[in-house]
């Protein structure tokens, strides 16, 4: 990890062109550093015009997806990069193609984990958040969903200006783009025209979601929750910090795939707000949002978190046992063991130790880490338990 400077801040505006998929930006990074000759951000192929440090011209070098920057620094200083072009997805061999992306008609940005740099400059890791000013500019027929609260919708011509301001602490893979011909389906729930109803329907009881999260996790940890259905098919929903996106393939008109609705809600108390120092403790984001899922079925008149632990625990004892999902490589941050043993892990805890301590236990890790980044031995240094733990993070087989 690079912990040589820090960016508390970032301003970006984009100018986007759907038709040709251009893009136009500028970029404003806020940062600071004890003393630096030069320092690097992560930037993928767009091309640079012009970089800035202090409102003064630096000199700078671009190539395999980093932006060096040679230029003293001492303290608090700013960065503004200027850039054009097409911007194109980063290809990776784990995950396929990550950040800014074509629809049929519009644009999506699902970053996780590496993608950001596809369309801006930044520190693209985990553990570094900061506060994001995104102002995106798209012809009037498009809507643009990004991050935060909507302060300014600004009509010229034939053009819209979105301005979205998000004050609580975001990582750079959480900082998203939406942007299509969206109607609201329901309250902050864009979908296509055609899918309007079906998405009403399927999103129907996500308030009752945020209610039960809330008695069981703390308060909802941002002022805005916004959901966007594309017109496209996705292989997955995408979690953003206060958004996700799902497919038009996620929306049948029976609630078939609500499991995923809850599991990307979940997602804004546990990697949102309480987020990873580093991609090794991916089971505390994915493994409680698998069990948030088992939480809301519990809840909403569906299978028991018991049930569904049952046929999780059977379906991985039929799989490989040689993931320790605690320190899990590179090529298994996503694997869907760490998601069902990172849930049941939290089922045994919570059959150890009884709901109301372990309830209490999860609304204390939020409110103690909200906003905030943490690691699997935090986690454990206030969960106790640790021989149980232990079992089931560190050790590749099956605990009984």
């Amino acid at each position: 990890m690079d912990m040589s400077f820090s960016v508390h801040h970032y301003a970006l505006e984009l100018d986007y062109k759907p038709h040709s998929a251009r893009l136009t930006g500028r970029a404003v990074l806020q940062a600071s550093c004890s003393s630096l000759s030069s320092f690097s951000l992560s930037f993928g192929p767009l091309r640079i015009s012009k970089v800035l440090v202090n409102g003064r011209p630096a000199r700078y070098g671009h190539a395999g997806g980093v932006l060096n920057v040679r230029a003293a620094v001492r303290g608090a200083f700013t960065v503004d990069v200027r850039y054009s072009g097409t911007p194109k997805p980063i290809s990776t061999p784990e995950w396929g193609d990550l950040g800014w992306d074509e629809l049929t008609d519009g644009s999506i940005v699902a970053s996780q984990p590496i993608g950001a740099p596809s369309w801006f400059p930044c520190l693209d890791e985990p553990w570094s958040k900061a506060s994001y000013h995104l102002e995106v500019t798209a012809p009037s027929p498009y809507t643009v969903v990004c991050n935060g609260v909507l302060v300014d919708g600004k009509v010229s011509g034939s053009t819209t200006r979105w301005t979205y301001s998000m004050a609580e602490p975001m990582a750079t893979y959480l900082a998203t783009v939406q942007i299509g011909q969206y109607v609201e389906a329901l309250p902050d729930v864009w979908a296509p025209a055609r899918l309007r109803r079906l998405v009403a329907h399927d999103f129907g009881r996500q308030d009752a979601m945020i209610e039960l999260f809330s008695s069981l996790f703390g308060p909802y940890p941002f002022p805005r929750y916004s959901v966007v259905v594309t017109d496209d098919a996705l292989d997955v929903p995408v979690e953003a910090q206060g958004l996700s996106t799902f497919g038009a393939n996620h929306v049948d008109g029976r609630r078939g795939s609500e499991r995923l609705v809850a599991h990307e809600l979940a997602h804004q108390w546990f990697g949102n707000s309480v987020g990873i120092a580093d991609w090794e403790h991916i089971w505390l984001n994915e493994g409680f949002a698998c069990y948030s899922e088992w939480l809301w079925s519990e809840a909403s008149g569906g299978r028991s978190a018991d049930a569904c632990a049952a046929a999780a625990r059977d379906l991985l004892r039929r799989q490989p046992q040689n993931l320790v999902i605690g320190r899990p490589p590179r090529a298994d941050w996503f694997d869907d063991r760490v998601y069902k043993r990172g849930a049941l892990t939290l089922h045994a805890l919570r059959r150890e130790m009884g709901d109301d301590s372990f309830f209490a236990l999860l609304r204390e890790w939020c409110a103690r880490n909200r906003h905030g980044s943490v690691t699997t031995e935090d986690f454990l240094l206030l969960a106790g338990h640790r021989d149980l733990l232990d079992r089931w993070l560190f050790k590749p087989e099956l605990p009984r």
